[in-house]
């Protein structure tokens, strides 16, 4: 009975994922992953000991430092300041549209792709309020550039970060861009085709008049823009560092760390910061993995595994798999239960780098495939603005199917 307890627990909560909602009550992902590991733990599916030694920590603080540089770079208006010097030199909206996808594509590899969700949306509002732009168009162009870039970086997505850092993946900060930077590259590429062709009226050549933001709080500005300095510096050092000295290990939690440290140590907000970072995220997360773990645990899996027709290795299925399986069950879960299957299969590193560009790109292709997508269209709704499932699924769904195949062909050209 313990067996199956983990699985129906595993697919009830993959439905309420995808549902969101029961009756009348809106559930939020994190409050249904958070009621799945109670639900394990209650039932005796797993057991409290091994519960706590699933939850890895690394992830954890990494996701909550990180958290606090994002925060404390939004809430000071360092960001906006930094992002209008930018896009100030977009002349036309097609000009803007190609510094979204590169500089949203970009900041997303190194901030994370949920935290330039939050940040850039009503960048993307006041962009259109001020140059007459369609709001649809600039909030699918960000949703596309954060989900497609941050494919690239080990710390651009959670998925990427779980694959990281328990996927055994050596030297991240070098493998991630050596197999992916190229494919990521074509893809937003395809991505500013496939919104031209979309949106053709507005892809004009009308001169943009800017406006510089005001940095609202100039001593949390100064301390976020040096924690952003650090977080650059220590990726670089890492990245020379994983070149040069291979045996010398920087875990991606104690660079966050120290790239945190002067928001923490320096700032007199830091207390509000804190208060106003994602929880519920670092929440979702810590029940992830206790449900994840009892899932393994169940040996439901193995048998299926041992028994498939298909190479649950070969980087084809690795991708198409997780373009399409994260349509249902999410990204971010379904990296975690697939990582110990591809493990127990001895999947090599272009497998595991199919995982994270098939798990990253399902995002594009509808709204429900990255949590990313879900927050752009939170924030926008409570400015009055919003896409529909239709609207993105539109583009999005030959945009993904494009970019898989750029994907498929890039990787399995590469060594194993």
């Amino acid at each position: 009975m313990h067996t199956l307890i983990p699985i129906v627990v595993l697919i009830t909560v993959f439905l309420l994922i995808a549902v969101r909602k029961i009756g009348s009550v809106n559930l939020r992902i994190w409050q249904v992953m958070l009621l799945g590991a109670a639900a394990v733990l209650m039932t005796g599916a797993i057991t409290p000991a091994d519960a706590l030694a699933s939850i890895n920590l690394d992830v954890i603080f990494f996701l909550f430092f990180m958290f606090v540089i994002g925060e404390a770079l939004a809430e000071s208006g360092y960001l906006y300041h930094l992002s209008h010097r930018l896009f100030s030199r977009a002349e036309s909206v097609r000009h803007l549209i190609v510094l979204i996808l590169v500089g949203g594509g970009l900041f997303s590899a190194l901030l994370m792709n949920d935290t330039l969700a939050v940040i850039g949306t009503p960048l993307m509002l006041y962009f259109a309020r001020r140059h007459g732009i369609p709001p649809k168009l600039l909030l699918l162009t960000l949703a596309f550039a954060i989900t497609t870039g941050s494919v690239v970086s080990p710390i651009g997505n959670p998925q990427n970060l779980l694959i990281a850092l328990s996927g055994g993946v050596p030297d991240p900060f070098v493998t991630f861009p050596l197999y992916l930077a190229v494919p990521t590259a074509i893809s937003l590429l395809l991505a500013y085709v496939f919104l031209a062709r979309a949106f053709p009226g507005e892809f004009h050549t009308a001169p943009l008049v800017h406006r510089e933001e005001e940095i609202r709080d100039p001593t949390l500005a100064t301390l976020s823009r040096l924690s952003l300095i650090l977080l650059v510096l220590l990726i670089a050092a890492k990245v020379v560092a994983a070149m040069l000295f291979p045996a010398f290990e920087v875990r991606l939690t104690w660079i966050a760390a120290t790239a945190a440290i002067p928001v923490l140590v320096g700032s007199r907000r830091r207390f509000e910061i804190i208060r106003r970072i994602d929880w519920p995220t670092l929440a979702f997360f810590a029940g992830l993995f206790v449900l994840m773990a009892s899932v393994w645990q169940s040996g439901f899996f193995q048998p299926l595994i041992e028994k498939s027709s298909l190479d649950l290795a070969a980087v084809p299925v690795i991708l198409v798999m997780g373009v399409i399986v994260s349509q249902f069950v999410s990204n971010v879960p379904f990296v975690a239960l697939a990582l110990p299957v591809l493990e127990h299969l001895g999947v090599s590193t272009a497998g595991l780098m199919a995982l994270a560009a098939g798990s990253t790109i399902a995002g594009n292709m509808l709204i429900l495939g990255a949590a990313s997508n879900v927050i752009i269209i939170q924030c926008a709704e409570k400015e009055g603005e919003t896409l529909t499932f239709g609207e993105f699924a539109r583009i999005g769904v030959p945009l993904t199917i494009a970019q898989t195949a750029v994907y498929v062909l890039f990787l399995s050209l590469l060594p194993a």
